[in-house]
C-alpha cells in the first residue's frame, strides 16, 4: 500500500446493516485527509462464493478477500476496519448456501458424511469458511482492539442491571465429574522434532487416522484429550431427568458456533438426550432425510414437513418435550427453544446473562425461573465416530 487508505470490511447481519449509515460517516471524515475507503467483502456468502469462484462462471466469480487481507494485515501501513462476522454453524452455513442459490449460484450441497473425492474437496473448502474463519486471519499484525474512552465511560455509567438471588433458589451448573476432556487431559514435552499421528481407536479395535501428521519441534508441549460419548450421554440422561425431579428449567451452554468443533456435535447428544423416544422412533427415517440434532431442533421441525411422517414424528416431539422436564427457551412469544439452535446459546453470554437475571431463564410460559445450566465441558474437539480428540502445539521458542 503506497496510498493513504482504509479497507472496511462487509460482513454480516446487525453490522452490515449499520454499515448503510456508518460508513458514509467514515468516507466523509477520511476524504478530508485525502484518505480513499475501499471495501472488501468477507461476509459468509461472500466467503463462500470465494470458495467456490474457480466453478461458477465469470461474471459470478470474486476474488479472495480474506486472503488478500491476511495479508495486509501483516503490513505496518496496513488500516482495517474489521466489523464483527459471525462465526458460522453448520446450519447458517446451509441456510447461506440455499440463499445463494435462490439468486442464482450453483453451489454444491454441504456433504455431512463425504464418500467420494469430490464430496471431500467441497467439505473441505466449506470448512474453511464456517466458524471463526475471519478473526484468525485478521488479528494477525498490529490489531488494536481498544474500546474508546467514551464507551467505556457510557458502561460505567450504564452497567448491567443484577437481579437479586433468592436464598430458596434452585438453579445451579451441572458438568461432568469424569471423562470429560479436563479429566483425560494429557500433555507431554516432545524430545526430538518429528510429526505426530492422531488416531481413534473404535470399540472394535479398527482404528481410523483423524490427522496423518502434525509437525512439532523438540522442546514443543502437545496437549491432548478425549471424551467418552457413553459418559456424556449418561451425564445428558442425568441431568434431564434432574430438572424434572427438581422441577427447574433445564438448559445447555455451549460454544457451538464452530469456533468449537466439539461443541456442535456435543448439543446433538443433548437433543437426543432431551428427545430419546424421537430418535428410538424416527431415527432412521431422519437420519436418511439427512437430518441431524446436531442441527438443532428447529432444523428438524424444518426438515419432517416434505416428509410423509411428518405428523407423526412432529407428534412425538411435542409429547417428548411435554413429557420432559420444562425447557428454557430463546423467545418464548415465538416458541423458540434452547434446544432449537445450536448458535443460540453462547456460554461466554448466556451464562453471565443467567447469573444477572436472579439465576433465571424464561420458560415457555413467559415467566422467569429457576433453572438447571448444563455446561458439560469447555475444551475439546468431538469427531463424528462417536470418540473426541483434541489437541494442541505450544511453541516454546515464542513462549
Amino acid at each position: 500500500m503506497t496510498d493513504s487508505k482504509i479497507i472496511y470490511t462487509h460482513t454480516d447481519e446487525a453490522p452490515a446493516l449499520a454499515t448503510y449509515s456508518f460508513l458514509p460517516v467514515v468516507s466523509a471524515y477520511a476524504s478530508t485527509a485525502g484518505v480513499e475507503v475501499e471495501i472488501r467483502d468477507i461476509s459468509l456468502a461472500g466467503r463462500i462464493i470465494a470458495g467456490f469462484s474457480d466453478r461458477l462462471p465469470k461474471q459470478q466469480q470474486v476474488d479472495d478477500a480474506l486472503a488478500e487481507l491476511g495479508e495486509l494485515a501483516t503490513q505496518p501501513e496496513a488500516n482495517i476496519i474489521k466489523l464483527p462476522n459471525i462465526s458460522a454453524s453448520v446450519p447458517q452455513l446451509k441456510a447461506a448456501v440455499a440463499e445463494l442459490r435462490q439468486h442464482g449460484y450453483d453451489l454444491p450441497d454441504y456433504p455431512d458424511s463425504p464418500t467420494t473425492e469430490e464430496e471431500k474437496d467441497v467439505r473441505a473448502r466449506y470448512d474453511k469458511v464456517k466458524g471463526s474463519a475471519v478473526n484468525p486471519v485478521l488479528r494477525e499484525g498490529n490489531s488494536d482492539r481498544r474500546a474508546p474512552a467514551s464507551v467505556k465511560q457510557y458502561a460505567r455509567n450504564h452497567p448491567h442491571s443484577m437481579g437479586a438471588w433468592s436464598s430458596d433458589s434452585r438453579s445451579n451448573v451441572a458438568h461432568m465429574e469424569a471423562d470429560d476432556f479436563r479429566a483425560n487431559e494429557k500433555s507431554v514435552v516432545i524430545e526430538s522434532e518429528g510429526s505426530l499421528r492422531i488416531e481413534l481407536t473404535g470399540d472394535d479395535g479398527s482404528t481410523t487416522v483423524l490427522r496423518d501428521s502434525v509437525p512439532v519441534l523438540a522442546g514443543e508441549v502437545v496437549d491432548a484429550t478425549v471424551m467418552r460419548v457413553a459418559a456424556l450421554r449418561e451425564f445428558l440422561t442425568a441431568q434431564v431427568a434432574r430438572a424434572g425431579a427438581e422441577e427447574v428449567l433445564f438448559s445447555v451452554h455451549l460454544k457451538a458456533t464452530m469456533m468449537k468443533v466439539s461443541d456442535p456435535i456435543i448439543f446433538g447428544h443433548v437433543v437426543r438426550a432431551f428427545l430419546p423416544e424421537l430418535f428410538a422412533q424416527h431415527g432412521e427415517t431422519l437420519s436418511q432425510a439427512g437430518l441431524s440434532p446436531n442441527d438443532g431442533l428447529g432444523a428438524i421441525l424444518k426438515g419432517v414437513e416434505s416428509l410423509p411422517e411428518a405428523d407423526a414424528i412432529k407428534a412425538t416431539i411435542q409429547q417428548g418435550l411435554d413429557d420432559g422436564p420444562a425447557l428454557a427457551m430463546v423467545d418464548s412469544d415465538k416458541g423458540i427453544t434452547n434446544l432449537h439452535v445450536p448458535s443460540d446459546i453462547i456460554v461466554d453470554a448466556s451464562m453471565p446473562a443467567m447469573i444477572r437475571s436472579s439465576g433465571h431463564m424464561w420458560g415457555a410460559d413467559g415467566d422467569e425461573a429457576d433453572t438447571l445450566a448444563v455446561v458439560p465441558d469447555v475444551c475439546g474437539q468431538l469427531v463424528e465416530a462417536g470418540e473426541v480428540v483434541d489437541a494442541t502445539v505450544m511453541r516454546v521458542a515464542a513462549l
